[in-house]
């Protein structure tokens, strides 16, 4: 719908909490609904007029990733991304905070994760495996395989700072906080007070549909 908009699908890589490509995620492809997609390119459109651009980390993801991320909560140990990801935060906790459930909204297709970057965007460093790892609650120039501006946290960052109304995080992490919320808003889209990433398409057209197909481009075209 909008190649303008950047990418950087974490799911389909392996440099996500839980180490390795989750289920479903065939490509590195942000897949939405017709209608959400559409309202994401007038959100860009917006971006854009201020000097920034969107990012996305995930948007439409499968019902057996989903699946997957409750499997691994139940699997004790397998933490080698906890530093990265849920530094504060022990594992078992990661539903009962609201961090991790199932349904996810995601799985109707409408909800994306997403950041602000800076136009012309910043060159994106990639984590090495083998490389150590930073919390993400480190500050923001320590957080060196992203290009968004400082949002006070990386994203999928299991921790209260992530929270949109945390006053622990800088004016200028506020301040961008503000800016994608407004904007995403403005757009159509409804936060998730958790996670200052997270915005489910106010009208979707889903509502109560969880699909489980990959996240792959089609077969036939």
């Amino acid at each position: 719908m909008d190649h303008r908009i950047l990418t950087d699908i974490r799911y389909a890589s392996a440099y996500n909490f839980l180490g390795r490509p989750v289920d479903g995620y065939q490509q590195p492809l942000c897949l939405l609904t017709a209608r959400a997609a559409a309202a994401l390119r007038g959100v860009q459109d917006a971006a854009l007029a201020v000097g920034r651009s969107l990012k996305v980390y995930d948007c439409y993801r499968p019902q057996r990733a989903t699946d997957d991320f409750l499997n691994w909560v139940g699997q004790p140990g397998r933490d080698a991304m906890k530093t990265a990801f849920y530094p504060r935060v022990p594992k078992t906790e990661l539903v009962d905070r609201g961090y991790l459930g199932a349904p996810s909204a995601h799985s109707r297709g409408s909800t994306v994760d997403l950041t602000l970057v800076d136009v012309p965007a910043p060159d994106q460093a990639r984590h090495v495996p083998g490389q150590p790892l930073v919390a993400c609650t480190a500050a923001h120039r320590q957080r060196v395989t992203d290009n968004s501006v400082d949002m006070g946290t990386g994203f999928d960052c299991f921790d209260p700072l992530s929270h949109i109304d945390s006053d622990r995080v800088s004016v200028t992490a506020r301040e961008n906080r503000r800016q994608l919320r407004q904007l995403m808003t403005d757009g159509g889209f409804v936060g998730y007070d958790r996670e200052w990433w997270h915005f489910r398409y106010r009208d979707e057209p889903w509502p109560d549909t969880y699909f489980d197909l990959p996240v792959a481009r089609s077969s036939t075209g």
